[in-house]
C-alpha cells in the first residue's frame, strides 16, 4: 500500500511528474505541487478533470487513494490569478519574469491590455482544402500565431515588421519559450567597477568591453501605425509652411490604442500638436529652450492625453499654381537624414517604453516621428517611422554621427582617449553579388530605419472642438498670430456657441489659459480639463460661473471687443464690470492702469 505512485501535473507552462504515496494525504500532496512549480502553497488550484471540475482542496483527512487517484493519472494545474481562454500566454510571461526577479514596472494601459488577449489569427473552415466537419480543425483552418511571417506577407498592403506583443509571444511561446531569458538593453559603453586592470584608455578586457554590434533590421516595431484624428489638426500645422515657406516642427499629443489591422498591434492616435518655440528656415530647424514644456505635459495628462512622437516638414514648393511641392525624399536619395534619425534617437531614448520583461525596466521605444514631405503625385504626404533599438544605444551612448556631405550616411566614432566605441558593422551585396561585412565608417541609416503607415480616418474624430475662426496657435509670432486676451477676446466673440464646452475645448486655448502671464490658471482649472476630457457639459458651466472666468472675461473687455452675454453668467455686478472697463492694459507690458492716465505705472510708456 505504501508504494509509491507518479502522479502528473498538467500546467500552462508543461507537465511535470510528481511522486506520491496512496496514503498520502491531500494537503501534503499539494504541498509537493507547490514546491515543484515554484507557488505560493495558495496560489493555485488542481482539478481532476480539464474542465476545471473536481477540485483537490488541502484537506488532511482525504487521501489520494480516497479520491480515486492512481498512479499515471493526469491532474489539471491552474494558477489561481488567470481565468479565461487566454490565460496561457499570461501564465508563461509571469513565470518568465519571476525567474527573471524582473522589477516592478507599471507598464502603459495598452501593453497590459495586449498582454492579456489570445492574439491568435482565427480563420473559418475552408470548403476546399478542409475535409473535416464543423467542429474539427486542420493544418488549412487551424488558428495562426500573431507573428506567423507568411500571413503578415500576404496582407494588404504587406506587413514588413511583427508587432512588438508578436514579437514577445514568439519569444516566451511554442517551444522555444523555456530558452526565453530577458529582453537585454544594448550598451556600447565599457562595464564599469572592473579592478582587474587600469581604467580606460590604459587598459580594458574583455569582462568590461562591449561587444561588437552587426547592424540588423528590426523584426518587430512597437507602434504599427500612426493616425492623426482629423485633417483640422494636420492642416493647422501645415498653414505655417503656407505663410511663411519654413520648415516647422511639433510635438504630437495623443493616445496609444489597439491597431486592429495587426495582430497584437498598436496605434498612436494624434488628437494635437503643439508648437515649441523654434527659429526655421526653408532648409533648417533650430528648438530653441521651451519653460512651458513640463507645463504642456501636465495639461496633457489631465486631459487624457500624452506626448506620443514629434513631426516636422520638409517642404518645397514646385509649382505654386499647381499647389504642388518637390518629391524629394525617395529610395534614390533618403527617407531620413542621419541628423534626422539621430534626432529621433534621442527623442525615443528620453521617451522609453516601459517593459516588465527587462531587467532595467524599459525596453525600446513608443515615441514616433512623422515627417510631411512631397510625395510620388507631388502632394504633401505624411510619412512615419522610428529608429531601431540598435540605433538608439548608438545615440545614447553617443557613438553616432551625421556625414556633412552625405545626409543619407551616417558614421561611428573612432575609439580615442576619452571614449571607447565598440565596432559596428553592417552586411552588403558586393559587385559580384557575394554578401560582405562592412565597418560602419560611413553607414547607410536604411538600416536603423523602421517605417510605419500613417493614416487618417474616414470617419473623423474630435477630441477638441473645430472652430471657423480658431483660437492662435502658441509660438507664432512671426506670422502676427499672437495668444493675448485681445485674441482671446476676439475668439469668444466670434465663437457664440450655445454649449460652452465647445467654446473653450481649444488646446492651444486651453493652454494660454494655463501659461500666460497675466491671468495664469493653473491652480484652478483642473474641473474644466476634466470637463473636457469626459465632455461634461454641466461641469464645463459650473467652471464658468467661478471668480477666474470672471476675471478673464473683465481682462477681455479691456482691449474694446465686447463679448455677447456677459451681463448674464459674469460672476461680478454691473458696477464692477463698468470700474474694469474703464481701466486699460498697457500694449507694451499688460499692465492694467487706472483710468484717466496717459502713461503706464510700470513702463512709463505713452497709452497709445
Amino acid at each position: 500500500l505504501n508504494q509509491s505512485n507518479i502522479i502528473r501535473v498538467q500546467s500552462p507552462d508543461g507537465v511535470k511528474r510528481i511522486t506520491a504515496t496512496k496514503r498520502e494525504t491531500a494537503a501534503a500532496f499539494l504541498k509537493k505541487v507547490a514546491k515543484e512549480f515554484g507557488f505560493q502553497n495558495n496560489g493555485f488550484s488542481v482539478y481532476i478533470n480539464r474542465n476545471k471540475t473536481g477540485e483537490i482542496t488541502a484537506s488532511s483527512n482525504k487521501s489520494l487513494n480516497l479520491l480515486k487517484i492512481k498512479h499515471g493519472d493526469l491532474l489539471f494545474l491552474f494558477p489561481s490569478s488567470l481565468a479565461g481562454p487566454s490565460s496561457e500566454m499570461e501564465t508563461s510571461t509571469t513565470v518568465a519574469l519571476k525567474a527573471l526577479g524582473a522589477p516592478n514596472v507599471v507598464e502603459d494601459e495598452i501593453d497590459q491590455y495586449l498582454s492579456r488577449q489570445d492574439g491568435k489569427i482565427y480563420r473559418s473552415r475552408d470548403p476546399q482544402l478542409c475535409r473535416h466537419g464543423p467542429l474539427g480543425k486542420c493544418v488549412h483552418c487551424v488558428p495562426l500565431e500573431p507573428f506567423d511571417e507568411d500571413y503578415l506577407n500576404h496582407l494588404e498592403p504587406p506587413v514588413k515588421h511583427m508587432s512588438f506583443h508578436a514579437y514577445i509571444r514568439k519569444l516566451t511561446g511554442g517551444a522555444d519559450k523555456y530558452s526565453f531569458k530577458k529582453l537585454e538593453n544594448i550598451s556600447c559603453k565599457i562595464k564599469s567597477g572592473c579592478e582587474g586592470h587600469l581604467p580606460w584608455p590604459n587598459g580594458i578586457c574583455t569582462k568590461c568591453q562591449p561587444s561588437a554590434i552587426t547592424l540588423n533590421r528590426q523584426k518587430y516595431r512597437h507602434v504599427d501605425n500612426i493616425m492623426f484624428e482629423n485633417h483640422t489638426v494636420a492642416d493647422r500645422f501645415l498653414d505655417f509652411w503656407r505663410k511663411t515657406g519654413n520648415q516647422h516642427f511639433g510635438y504630437l499629443y495623443g493616445r496609444y490604442t489597439e491597431h486592429k489591422d495587426i495582430p497584437l498591434g498598436i496605434r498612436a492616435e494624434v488628437a494635437a500638436i503643439y508648437e515649441p518655440p523654434q527659429i526655421g528656415t526653408q532648409n533648417s530647424l533650430e528648438l530653441l529652450e521651451d519653460p512651458k514644456a513640463e507645463v504642456v505635459d501636465e495639461i496633457a495628462a489631465k486631459l487624457g492625453l500624452r506626448k506620443v512622437g514629434w513631426i516636422f516638414t520638409d517642404l518645397v514648393s514646385e509649382d505654386t499654381r499647381k499647389g504642388t511641392v518637390r518629391y524629394s525624399r525617395n529610395k534614390d536619395t533618403y527617407y531620413l537624414s542621419a541628423e534626422e534619425c539621430i534626432t529621433a534617437g534621442d527623442f525615443q531614448n528620453k521617451h522609453p517604453n516601459m517593459c516588465r520583461l527587462s531587467p532595467d525596466g524599459h525596453f525600446g521605444s513608443k515615441f514616433v516621428t512623422a515627417v510631411a514631405t512631397g510625395g510620388p503625385d507631388n502632394q504633401v504626404h505624411f510619412e512615419g517611422y522610428q529608429v531601431s533599438n540598435q540605433c538608439m544605444a548608438l545615440v545614447r551612448d553617443e557613438c553616432l554621427l551625421p556625414c556633412k556631405d552625405a545626409p543619407e550616411l551616417g558614421y561611428v566614432k573612432e575609439s580615442s582617449s576619452e571614449q571607447y566605441v565598440p565596432d559596428v558593422f553592417y552586411k552588403d551585396i558586393d559587385k559580384f553579388g557575394n554578401e560582405i561585412t562592412q565597418l560602419a565608417r560611413p553607414l547607410p541609416v536604411e538600416y536603423l530605419i523602421i517605417d510605419i503607415t500613417t493614416t487618417f480616418p474616414k470617419d473623423p474624430v474630435y477630441t477638441f472642438s473645430i472652430s471657423q475662426n480658431p483660437f492662435p496657435i502658441e509660438n507664432r509670432d512671426v506670422l502676427g498670430e499672437t495668444q493675448d486676451f485681445h485674441s482671446l477676446a476676439t475668439y469668444l466673440s466670434q465663437n457664440t456657441s450655445a454649449m460652452f464646452l465647445d467654446t473653450i475645448s481649444d488646446f492651444h486655448l486651453l493652454l494660454f489659459l494655463v501659461t500666460n502671464e497675466v491671468m495664469p490658471l493653473q491652480d484652478s482649472i483642473s474641473l474644466l480639463l476634466e470637463a473636457v476630457r469626459t465632455r461634461n457639459e454641466e461641469l464645463a458651466q459650473t467652471w464658468k460661473k467661478s471668480e477666474q472666468w470672471a476675471t478673464i472675461e473683465q481682462l477681455c473687455s479691456t482691449v474694446g471687443v465686447q463679448l455677447p452675454g456677459l451681463q448674464e453668467y459674469g460672476a461680478v455686478g454691473s458696477s464692477s464690470h463698468a470700474a474694469a472697463a474703464a481701466m486699460w492694459a498697457c500694449e507694451h507690458c499688460t499692465f492694467m492702469n487706472q483710468p484717466g492716465t496717459g502713461h503706464c505705472e510700470m513702463c512709463s510708456l505713452p497709452r497709445t
